[in-house]
């Protein structure tokens, strides 16, 4: 962040401040990144997932990749405490893809933190070990919490694993993982929000919902802080995280539907009746028909 993005806050009781940075304008930030790039609030998240009771959070020396854009691209938040190397992202989508990408993020940042070390020298370059947390909170179904590996991603299977990564998803989807919600009341708010989000949006045009949804928070207590002072970035970055989503949601579900057809096409060819190939691919008969009809 540049010096002349000075960071602001609002005067909160006793007179402490609440520090948010101001959002970047040249690129696509996310919710997630902004409430939680707040030291404080990061202090509390760290807390939750890994059980520790840390208080200052000077502590922290957070060294988020800097002019990130949408969290699809690069990792939203990092930072260094107890001498770990923490890497938290935000996801809307299910990836297996996930620990390759952990994995781009850590070499970009021990390259950053090694900058001018001599990586030639007979010393050895002390490093932070890693740690990869994922919060989930899409629509696909998944458990309170998942091990993914960088292994499950090799062409081919190996004895021993000469490299290895393991990021844990958490779904923080309003309903799950009680104890860690309620270990930090941001991460539950921010639950909240998105699920409200989601339903108004089942009922009305997205920019609507999201404007609703703000203002009903604001008045239940839910981000309310966070809410009032950024109120128009808020609506912008939830606007663009859900047509995100839904726009991959959408190419998924088309690329399922093409793959179902050349399946179709494929068993029509071996001599199987429409509604044979419709019980293989669970479609109906119908639209199996005229997926035959167009593909001959």
């Amino acid at each position: 962040m540049s010096r002349k993005q000075k960071k602001q806050g609002r005067k909160k009781q006793g007179g402490e401040k609440k520090m948010y940075p101001v959002p970047n304008r040249n690129y696509k930030s996310s919710l997630f990144t902004m409430l939680f790039s707040d030291k404080k609030e990061l202090l509390g998240l760290y807390n939750a997932v890994s059980g520790k009771q840390y208080k200052d959070p000077g502590a922290l020396r957070v060294n988020t990749l800097e002019n990130a854009i949408y969290m699809a691209i690069k990792n939203d938040l990092s930072f260094v405490i107890d001498s770990q190397l923490s890497l938290y992202e935000h996801q809307s989508t299910y990836s297996p893809n996930l620990p390759l990408r952990m994995l781009l993020y850590l070499a970009d940042l021990y390259a950053d933190l090694t900058q001018n070390e001599n990586l030639y020298g007979r010393k050895k370059v002390k490093l932070p070990p890693p740690r990869f947390i994922i919060f989930y909170n899409g629509e696909e179904a998944q458990p309170d919490r998942r091990i993914l590996k960088l292994s499950d991603l090799y062409e081919v299977e190996e004895e021993e694993h000469k490299l290895e990564l393991e990021a844990v998803m958490l779904n923080i989807k309003a309903g799950h993982n009680p104890e860690l919600m309620k270990a930090c009341r941001t991460l539950a708010d921010y639950a909240r929000y998105t699920a409200r989000i989601r339903r108004h949006a089942a009922e009305m045009p997205i920019e609507e919902a999201v404007e609703r949804t703000i203002t009903e928070c604001i008045r239940e207590w839910i981000l309310e802080e966070f809410l009032r002072k950024y109120r128009a970035e808020a609506k912008r970055m939830s606007i663009y995280e859900y047509d995100q989503a839904k726009h991959i949601r959408q190419e998924r579900e088309e690329a399922r539907k093409e793959e179902k057809k050349n399946i179709a096409v494929n068993l029509a060819r071996m001599g199987m009746t429409a509604e044979q190939i419709a019980k293989a691919v669970e479609e109906e008969s119908a639209v199996v028909e005229k997926w035959l009809t167009e593909r001959s």
